[in-house]
């Protein structure tokens, strides 16, 4: 099968030839892993680890510094820089509008335009991946607006005042869609899946409640995946941690893939998640990112990729991938023997 074939037959509950494979890294762990194989060329690395999938993106203006040390990107999320050894890596702080008091100042801030971002390379791009299958964007209508607004400020504002919420989650979701719907236009339609952001777990259970959840975020997260499914796209919808309980108002709401599947509880196991949502939800991810891929050894991290495989790919519906971007401190040894 082509890497294409493989992901689409994956996605469609049928038994592909091997389970697909995608890579997610930091930049960091990039130039880490360059350097362990002896080479610069990223494309090159892709094809040696298999890997099915290739993620494409409209180029975004430039972020600027907004006081010293701390950064700002066109959405208002502010953060810093950590060293790593291997290169920095970003840390949030409280966004631009984390300390605003009406929503008239939420309304007046410098908002972007989707005539801001760079779609014009996207069909080159998707030319030179023909043969795989393609995953588009980074839409965020939950989170990114709690980081813009700071998570404190977004919790009151969905407890006391929900106008302020939906006003700013609507605005993003606006945003998306216009994105998502000029990138299928400019590649005539080749990409495959869409990507949809909103971490909704802790490590031990959810942020927020399905109620809170049904009245602040699922009307969002229904109207991008209808958009997408209206592309001729999957919804490949990403929350980190404990978050369980959303699986079922997800399915309800059309998402067709769920990531990263962080094995953070019980409940998020790949045994419990076959039983309860197989054939109704594709899983993307799932090998621990906190202590496995960090700490073990390669043999155990084998183990474990295979574990996934074959409890949640044995019918189709699983795409291996780490539950979370590679992070700088994982052995470039246990990402070569994730995919081995």
């Amino acid at each position: 099968m082509t890497p294409r074939e493989r992901v689409l037959a994956a996605l469609a509950f049928e038994r592909p030839d091997r389970p697909p494979r995608d890579f997610w890294a930091e930049p960091p762990t990039w130039n880490r892993l360059l350097a362990h194989v002896g080479h610069g060329d990223r494309e090159r690395v892709l094809r040696d680890l298999g890997i099915d999938l290739r993620h494409v993106d409209a180029a975004t203006p430039p972020e600027r510094e907004v006081r010293p040390g701390v950064f700002r990107n066109m959405w208002g999320e502010q953060y810093v820089y950590q060293e790593t050894g291997w290169g920095p890596m970003r840390e949030d702080v409280k966004g631009a509008l984390a300390e605003a008091q009406s929503l008239a100042e939420i309304d007046a801030f410098d908002w972007p335009s989707v005539d801001d971002l760079d779609h014009s390379a996207l069909r080159a791009t998707c030319a030179e991946h023909e043969p795989h299958a393609l995953l588009y964007g980074s839409a965020d209508v939950w989170q990114r607006p709690a980081l813009v607004r700071g998570w404190e400020a977004m919790f009151l504002d969905m407890a006391e005042r929900p106008e302020w919420a939906h006003a700013l989650c609507r605005r993003f979701c606006d945003f998306y869609v216009e994105d998502y719907t000029r990138a299928a236009e400019i590649t005539r339609g080749r990409i495959d899946l869409y990507l949809l952001i909103s971490d909704l777990g802790s490590q031990t259970a959810p942020l927020i409640s399905p109620a809170m959840f049904r009245e602040c975020v699922a009307p969002y997260v229904r109207r991008m995946v209808d958009c997408i499914h209206g592309l001729d796209g999957k919804a490949l919808f990403h929350s980190c941690g404990a978050m369980r309980a959303f699986i079922p108002d997800l399915i309800a709401l059309g998402v067709d893939v769920l990531d990263p599947i962080q094995p953070v509880t019980p409940e998020m196991q790949p045994e419990r998640l076959r039983a309860d949502f197989g054939g109704r939800l594709a899983f993307h991810g799932g090998i621990d990112m906190q202590r496995l891929l960090p700490r073990g050894t390669p043999e155990e991290v084998q183990v474990e990729a295979r574990r996934y495989c074959e409890v949640l790919g044995a019918r189709g519906g699983y795409i291996l991938s780490p539950a979370h971007l590679f992070q700088p401190d994982v052995p470039p040894e246990n990402i070569v023997a994730m995919y081995g």
